[in-house]
This record gives C-alpha cells, structure tokens and sequence, in this order.
C-alpha cells in the first residue's frame, strides 16, 4: 500500500522526486549559467565559436531523451534509468569541474576534459529528462487525479527554483571566490556537481516508498515500425492495387485499425511541429547571446551592489514564476470575457509574436551598448593614440599623412585613437616630434590590425618615445582593464583591489582586469619610501585605463586616461527583453505542451513529448548555424532572428487555421466503434490483399 503524506492523499514518495528535481535543475542551470564566459574567458575562444558550442550543447541535451524514453520503457524502467543516468551525470560534472582546475594540464586537456564532461552531461541531464515527472506521476493512483495535476504544479514550481537559485549563487562562486589566481570556475562547477550527488543520494533514499512499473515496451519503437511498413508495403503494392485514403493505410494488414488511427493524429500534430524549432532558436540564447550582450553593460545598481552578467539569466526563472499566475488568474479570464476565442495555437502564435519583439528590444540595446566599443583598424591600417608627458604642446608629423593636425596637450583626457594606413601588413613609422622649436625623430614598427599608444617624455637629449600595444577589447566578464604608466625615476608597487602591480621606473606595466569600484585609497610603494594612498576614482565597468604617474609639488600624482570608454547601458534595459520573452515563453511553451497532451491518444503521449523536445534541439542547431556561418554584426542577427521568428509566425498561423482540433469524446467513440469491427475486418483484410497479390504474379501467399 502506497504510504500517503500525513493528512493529504499525496503519496510521501513524491517528496524524495520534488527534491530530487530541484537539485538537478540547480545542478544543470547553475553550471549552465556559466558556459559562455568559461569558454570566452577561460578556455579563450571567441565569441562566435563560443555560442556555437554553447548550442551545440544544448541541442544534445534535447536529443538524448529519445535514448532515456527508449531505455527505460523498453529495458531498464524509469526507476533504473534514472538511477544508472543519473551516475552518469555525476561523472559528467566532476570531469567538468576537473578540467576547469589550470594545474591539470594545458588548454588542449582543459579543452578536452571539458568537452567529455558536458557530452556525459548531456546524456545524464536528457535521458532522466522524459522519466523524473513520468515516474512522479506513476506515484499516483488512479483515483487521486486532482492530486497528480498539483504534483506537476509543485514539480514545476522546483524546475524554477532551482534555475533561479542556481543563476543567482553560481555566478557569484565564479567572481567573487579567487583561485589559482583568477576566477574560480573549479568551484563554480563543482558546487552544482555536489548537487547532483544530492540529488542521486535523495532519490536513492526514497527507494522504499516508489512505485516501480516494469517496462511495458516502447511506443515509439512500434510507431516507427508500423510507419515504415507502410511506406514499405505501398511501394511493393502500387503497382497491383488502388490507392487507399490515407498513406498509412497501408499498414492495416499487420497493424490494429486504432494504432494507424493514432499515428494519424500523432502526425498532424508533428507537422504543426515542424516551424516551432525557430521560437527555441531564439528563447536559448538568453544563456549565450544575451550574456556576451550583458558583459558589456553597467551591471550596477547604486554604489554597493552590482551584479555579474552571467546572473542576468535569473530574471527568466524569476518571472515564470510572476507571470504563471498573472496569465493564469488575470489575462486569460480578461480576454475570455471579452468574447476572444484564445485556442492553444492561437496563443502559441502570440507566443512568437513576443519573442521576436524580445529580440527587436535586444536589437535596440545593441545598437547603443556597441557604441563604447573600439572598433579595431581593418587591414593594412593600425590605431594610434598618444599621451604627451612633456610639459608643452606638442606638434607630430607623419610622411604623407596628418592623423594628428592640432597640437598635442599635456596629460591630454582622453587621448583619441586615429588611424594610421601602413599599406603593409607592418612598417616602420617615421614620426617627427616638435615641442618648444625642438624637433626629434622616432622610429617604430608598427602592425597592421593592431592598436598603439605613443607615449612622449622629456630628457635631456631631447623628447623620446615610446610605443606600446593596446588592448581595445572590453573584459568578457565586464569587470575593468587597468595598467600603469611609471613616469618617476624609480620603480613603483601598486595594490589594487586583488591586482598587484610592479612597475620600473619609464615602464609600462602589464594590463590586468580589476574588480568594479571606487579606489579612493591605492596603497603604493617606491624603492626608497612608502609613498601616499593614490585616488584613483571609479573604475567601471567595460573600461581600459591607463594611468599615468608623475611627480609634482614633491606628490606622486595619478592621471587617469580612459582608453576604452565605460559601458554606459544599464543592465536594467535589458528587462524589457526578458519580459517579452518570458510571455512569450509562457504563451507558447505551457500552451504547447498542454495542446501536444490534449491532442495525443493516451498511449502516444510519449511520443509527442520527444517530438516536442525534438524542437528544442532543431532550435539550438539553428543557432549553431547563424553563429558559426553568418558572420553579421550582433544587433545584424538579432534582428535577422526577430524577423525569421516573425515569418515563421505567419506560416504557423496558416497551418494553424487549418488545423482541425481532436474531440476527446469523438475520439473514445472512434475507439469503441474500431475494437467491435477491427477482429472482424482483419484476418478478411489479409485474405484480400493476397488473393489480389497472387492473382496479379501468380505467385504463393506472402503474409
């Protein structure tokens, strides 16, 4: 007898699932949250190549519930399927933590480990995928139908929790925790590992309390092979006998007359399927697209808090959560009453119309986050800017070219990058340097593509320069760039925030990223004293700065040159987009899912489920095609989507029009009339069909 929740008819064991689920999907969306900036920042690919294997990813994950459904109706069960998956998984987060550690190998085992981990991932997280809520809903007696549909509330309610806990907290073990000398991926992904260890351990425990129902065989299986009978048996039979009605038809000598009737079903809803992968295309770039946009975004709220770009993702858990019951109880109700028929594919089209304005308003954002970005020079040009140290104006002349017509001042803020044409792929720059009647020459070789600082300072020979290379691109985690220029005869140490820095005397040091903040108090140190706390002022988000260090009065004084402005774009602007897209989620993914079980025979419900899954993964492989082979601009492909969601839309709507919904009533008649005549009609439908084959080759029976 299934033991029930004190005072309830909930059975205890859906206790052991709920919290199961929830740390699964903790396990999953934390780790997941990541992916991008790891592969950007850590494993150092770009942005293009990241997004690819982010969907890559993705795609896999909503392939393989076909192999979960396959394995456990055909052979294990959905208790062992989730036990032997589930350790699977385990080992797939711990090889992923592994080889985010910098000590176990170089870049190629890093790469190597991390690929494994998220493929053992993939088949851990899809195969359990089809058989957590199936197996919690096999929990349930017949009689306790209310029951089961809050379970699915309660069980969805968890998905959510811990996608919302999981985006909020994994970020943070990421950028606030510092090992091995940087952010600390090891363990931002081992946490979400000791989670799933949690979850394997809760679901064992509850091991007593399950209701185990063997494999009753797998549908699918016997819907592919009553499918391919019939394309088989009407390419050996066109010839001798007459169309039937349906294609499927054709399969009545050896299939029962209801199962051909399902698969009829089955498939006019599968053909509806088949434009949904473009919503999904869409909705999963909030982990890739979205997050690389956000990098690039003031991500602070006031003058204490700030959020990392990666926790951005939260805000879709966040409001599926408001907005579940807001449709539910408020805008459902409100447009019934004003006499609109709302039907399931109705609201699914609505569904897209909301994703494609989520990405025309991630569009516009782009638009503006992209002007505080440096363009790097084309080919056969560099980028140019100069800091003059000498305490006069300064004229430069260049052979053929005048990038700089005005003089130069000093300790000029901001310098401004020009470009500089070479006509080679490198050359030596010839530059003339005037100050006070005084003219030198400088020689440097510059590269095209490149971006350079000149730096001027007086000696007693006469001004010299000196060139260093730039970095012009923005810090993936949006965290500031910062380098020190040492304009004093003896060498400097600097501490800031975690950032040390050594830097000789006339020396340029290496550019490091910094924490986001207000650094009013820099401790610093030279050779012969202690020197005063520098102010250094705020460094934001997105920005690369050089400062410079002179003397002056007896005061060690910092410039502060902004050589890549600040992201100015309030992470805030992206709300709209997530709020659009989460209606739209709602809309279209709930609606889909309840109109995909409406429409099933009872015993095709699987079915429909992996050809609903089936979308997500096409999704995710659309994606993977835009980003590796397009080459646009990002708010290019923003709106490239938007628009191609919108064309999908139309041609959904119809096919939508000309959908004709099932009657579950009609359908138990149709059930009922098939079962009396279907004994009756088949053995005598055999017989025809070979008397009319032996008549037409005169050859021996073949059924």
């Amino acid at each position: 007898m299934t033991k029930k929740l004190c005072g309830t008819n909930y059975p205890t064991s859906i206790c052991f699932i709920v919290v199961n689920e929830f740390c699964e999907r903790f396990s999953y969306y934390g780790m997941k949250a990541l992916l991008t900036l790891y592969f950007i920042t850590y494993l150092h690919w770009d942005k293009d190549l990241s997004t690819a294997v982010y969907h890559a990813f993705g795609s896999l994950c909503y392939f393989t519930p076909i192999l979960g459904a396959l394995i456990a109706d055909s052979w294990l069960g959905k208790y062992k399927t989730i036990i032997y998956l589930s350790i699977i998984y385990v080992i797939g987060h711990v090889v992923k933590s592994v080889g985010a550690i910098p000590s176990v190998g170089n870049n190629e085992v890093h790469i190597a480990l991390s690929m494994l981990g998220l493929i053992l991932i993939a088949l851990g997280t899809g195969g359990i995928k089809p058989c957590v809520a199936a197996f919690g809903g096999d929990q349930f007696d017949e009689e306790n139908n209310k029951e089961r549909q809050k379970f699915f509330s309660i069980f969805y309610m968890s998905i959510n929790a811990g996608s919302f806990l999981s985006t909020v907290i994994t970020p943070i073990l990421r950028s606030d925790v510092q090992c091995f000398g940087g952010d600390c991926y090891a363990l931002a992904f081992g946490v979400p590992a000791a989670l799933m260890v949690v979850a394997l351990v809760v679901f064992i425990a509850g091991s007593p309390l399950y209701k185990k129902n063997p494999p009753q065989g797998n549908i699918l299986l016997q819907v592919c092979r009553c499918i391919g009978f019939a394309i088989r048996n009407r390419w050996q039979r066109r010839k001798y006998e007459s169309p039937r009605k349906h294609w499927l038809d054709w399969a009545e000598e050896k299939y029962p007359r209801h199962l051909i009737q399902e698969i009829k079903m089955v498939l006019r809803v599968l053909v509806l399927y088949i434009p949904l992968p473009m919503f999904w295309a869409l909705f999963d770039q909030q982990g890739s697209r979205w997050t690389i946009q956000a990098a690039r975004m003031n991500m602070a709220f006031g003058d204490s808090f700030s959020i990392k770009p990666d926790q951005i993702q939260m805000m879709n858990a966040l409001l599926i959560l408001l907005f579940v019951p807001i449709f539910d109880l408020i805008i459902y109700p409100l447009v019934g009453l004003c006499r609109i028929n709302i039907t399931p594919l109705r609201k699914m089209a609505t569904g897209m119309i909301f994703a494609a304005l989520a990405f025309g308003a991630a569009t516009v954002v782009e638009v503006n986050v992209v002007k505080t970005v440096v363009d790097p020079a084309p080919a056969g040009n560099c980028l140019l800017q100069v800091f003059n140290l000498v305490e006069s104006d300064v004229s430069l002349k260049f052979p053929s070219i005048e990038p700089f017509p005005e003089p130069i001042q000093y300790l000029k803020d901001p310098p401004e990058y020009k470009t500089i044409p070479l006509e080679a792929p490198s050359k030596v720059l010839p530059i003339s340097v005037t100050s006070n009647g005084k003219t030198s020459e400088c020689y440097h070789l510059v590269f095209q593509e490149k971006a350079y600082s000149l730096i001027l300072f007086a000696e007693t020979t006469g001004i010299q320069c000196k060139l260093v290379e730039d970095n012009i691109m923005k810090n993936e985690t949006g965290n500031p760039f910062l380098r020190f220029l040492n304009a004093l005869p003896e060498t400097i140490d600097l501490t800031v925030g975690d950032a040390t820095f050594f830097v000789l005397s006339d020396g340029m040091s290496p550019t490091q990223p910094v924490e986001r903040a207000e650094y009013s108090d820099v401790s610093c140190s030279l050779e012969s004293k202690k020197c005063s706390n520098l102010d250094l002022g705020l460094l934001d988000f997105g920005a690369s700065y050089t400062v410079i260090l002179v003397e002056q009065s007896g005061n060690i004084v910092p410039h502060k040159m902004e050589d890549v402005k600040a992201n100015n774009v309030h992470i805030a602007w992206q709300i709209p987009q997530y709020a659009l897209i989460t209606c739209g989620e709602v809309l279209f993914s709930i609606t889909g899912l309840e109109f995909s079980y409406s429409q099933a025979p009872a015993n095709m419900k699987s079915v429909l489920q992996g050809g609903w899954l089936l979308t997500v993964a096409f999704g995710n492989v659309i994606v993977l095609i835009v980003a590796e082979g397009a080459g646009l601009a990002q708010w290019t492909e923003f709106l490239l989507f938007a628009c191609l969601l919108l064309g999908v839309c139309i041609i959904f709507s119809i096919m939508a029009y000309f959908y004709t919904y099932v009657d579950p009533e009609e359908l138990e008649k149709i059930y009922a009339k098939d079962s009396v005549e279907e004994e009756e009609d088949h053995e005598d439908l055999k017989k025809k069909a070979n008397d009319i084959y032996m008549k037409k080759t005169g050859g021996s029976t073949r059924l």
